[in-house]
């Protein structure tokens, strides 16, 4: 099960995550999420995690070459665009960093194809990112999402469990479910969520 941790806004996180056995940390560079960072925290981020793990730069508000090259200034190795990016869009960002997941909810309907845009990962969410909803699993039974997906929506180390018995997804991705207060990891929920993301039984 890849584990990914989202939000970051300090290093210190980051030496918890990965002391935890998590897979990849997120940084979100949006100009209205609460947890979004400027360049020189990012930056710090990144250079924490020293190729640990993945390092993810989140992004749902700049055009996706932008955020491409920020994600290639800053040492990123993964760049995730949330939202309405289209496929001309991230073949705009894939011609400057090639590493990227599409990230999207159900509520607009998209492909559903891991790679139907180029990426190599596809995120579905809960039909409000960052807000810690919950959303109904069941509605995937049908839907034969295969491959390299993360679920997120919600997900903390009391339900990740039963979500991944439910969706058996590739990869799981939590933040507002592992915070004190939005943007400020509390760090035992950090290792509560992995070890418990870990030892999750799939079908």
């Amino acid at each position: 099960m890849y584990v990914k941790v989202c939000g970051l806004t300090d290093p210190d996180t980051v030496d918890v995550a990965v002391d935890a056995g998590a897979d990849a940390v997120g940084v979100v560079m949006n100009r209205t999420s609460p947890r979004a960072v400027d360049a020189d925290t990012a930056r710090s981020i990144v250079d924490r995690a020293g190729g640990r793990v993945d390092t993810v730069l989140v992004v749902n508000d700049m055009s996706a070459a932008d955020a491409a090259r920020i994600a290639a200034g800053l040492g990123f190795s993964v760049l995730q665009l949330h939202g309405g990016y289209t496929e001309a869009d991230f073949a705009d960002a894939a011609a400057i960093f090639p590493r990227l997941w599409r990230a999207t909810s159900l509520a607009v309907d998209p492909p559903l194809e891991v790679g139907a845009y180029g990426e190599v990962a596809l995120l579905l969410d809960a039909p409000r990112p960052g807000s810690g909803e919950t959303w109904d699993l069941s509605v995937l039974a049908d839907r034969g999402v295969h491959g390299a997906w993360l679920l997120a929506g919600g997900l903390t180390s009391d339900n990740v469990a039963d979500a991944i018995a439910a969706a058996r997804p590739w990869g799981v991705d939590t933040s507002s479910g592992v915070e004190a207060s939005p943007g400020v990891k509390d760090h035992a929920k950090v290792r509560a969520f992995i070890k418990a993301a870990r030892e999750a039984q799939t079908p």
